[in-house]
């Protein structure tokens, strides 16, 4: 019985340390500050903070990538989650998408944390500083629901056509 489990063990470890040859991307893009959603709309402080300590890490090219995210299988998930993540909604490109795109994300952040989808529940549990409480929830959808009107207001800058 020892002899099994010290085999099991031995096969354990080498799977461990085999696992570890496989490194995923952890990369961060460079930033153009003025494409960030902090340079596109009116973003105030307050609710900036809330996006940078809940939201940057998987919403973001700005990454502070954790020691777990260099030791499989926990690094994989990490870069999975990062990478879906800037995928569905990217901070530091806000900029490039269309108003239309904004407003359908700014949408989306109401929705998402209305329904306590955002942040994801392991993201949470890894990062407690991350959780929302109920005011913070309220602020951010209550900006994202202005600047999302604001978006889609008519542009004044553009003339009427004339009859």
């Amino acid at each position: 019985m020892r002899k099994t489990l010290k085999w099991i063990v031995i096969v354990l470890l080498s799977l461990f340390v085999a696992a570890q040859i496989y490194q995923p991307e952890r990369s961060n893009p460079p930033v153009d500050e003025s494409k960030t959603i902090f340079a596109t709309l009116n973003v105030p402080p307050d609710v900036k903070a809330v996006l940078d300590r809940s939201c940057s890490d998987c919403h973001s090219n700005k990454t502070q990538w954790p020691w777990y995210s260099y030791v499989a299988p926990t690094s994989w998930l990490t870069a999975r989650d990062v990478k879906n993540g800037r995928s569905n909604m990217n901070l530091s490109v806000w900029g490039t998408y269309k108003k239309t795109k904004q407003a359908g994300k700014l949408d989306d952040i109401s929705e998402q944390l209305t329904n306590d989808k955002m942040p994801l529940k392991p993201y949470r549990m890894m990062h407690p500083g991350s959780v929302l409480s109920k005011e913070e929830i309220d602020l951010v959808t209550r900006w994202a629901e202005k600047e999302r009107d604001r978006l889609s207001e008519p542009d004044s800058t553009q003339s009427t056509p004339k009859k």
